[in-house]
């Protein structure tokens, strides 16, 4: 697989929607994720992303315009031991509580389907991070409608173990902006990781669409320790 350019995939599309990413740092010592949101209406736009204990939280940047919190007001990032789980919707929870009660990632999501948003049927994305006694794996899921068709949805679940520094994957909800927005496809884009967490940041903030960004959540875990930092960047509040 062609290991892509993450800068040159967010500069050409304009609405990728929300995407996840994961994978290692290019000195091999952290593994990485962020993930960002994107809107178009007022109601999408207008949101936060905070910290909320290990994880984080969306929440209305002006609650007297907020419309419909469904779909939009959910918690992004979940800490449940030593597993980090980063989603596009409140499969978060889903995810959490069915490994905690010793459930697989998969098995988790067999209660779910895409978003019940028509006529664009959102896709559901989700990843999980595992680290253990220095070893460190991820597996990523999207949950889609059938080529925009609810009556079946299709389950597509990518586990990546042994984590190459310097590479990881992005999966997004679409493959560019539409009416209706067409569903992510393939598998998760081999793309490349950097070293430093700010500079991972700033290369994420620029090049996603300054009409639609909204959000942008990194972290970057010591493998060895479990230790942590953590970057937010809100466009309301820059």
């Amino acid at each position: 697989m062609e290991l892509l350019s993450l800068e040159n995939e967010l500069a050409k599309n304009s609405y990728p929607g929300r995407g996840i990413v994961i994978g290692r740092s290019a000195d091999g010592k952290s593994a990485v994720t962020a993930y960002f949101i994107m809107g178009r209406s007022e109601n999408s736009r207008n949101r936060i992303f905070v910290e909320d204990g290990e994880g984080i939280r969306t929440q209305a940047f002006d609650p007297s315009k907020m419309e419909d919190p469904s779909l939009i007001i959910y918690a992004p990032v979940r800490v449940l031991g030593n597993k980090t789980i980063v989603t596009n919707g409140d499969q978060t929870d889903t995810i959490y509580e069915g490994m905690d009660k010793q459930m697989t990632f998969e098995q988790s999501l067999r209660s779910r389907e895409f978003e019940p948003d028509a006529p664009n049927y959102t896709p559901r994305i989700s990843g999980i991070m595992h680290l253990e006694n220095g070893s460190y794996n991820y597996g990523m899921s999207i949950l889609k409608s059938n080529n925009g068709n609810p009556a079946q949805c299709n389950r597509y679940t990518f586990a990546y173990n042994n984590c190459v520094a310097g590479e990881g994957h992005f999966i997004h909800t679409y493959m560019q902006d539409g009416n209706p927005l067409p569903s992510f496809e393939g598998e998760p884009k081999l793309v490349s990781i950097l070293d430093d967490i700010d500079d991972f940041t700033s290369l994420l903030w620029k090049n996603l669409n300054e009409d639609n960004k909204v959000s942008l959540f990194v972290r970057y875990i010591d493998i060895e320790t479990g230790s942590y930092e953590t970057r937010l960047v809100n466009k309301h509040q820059k």
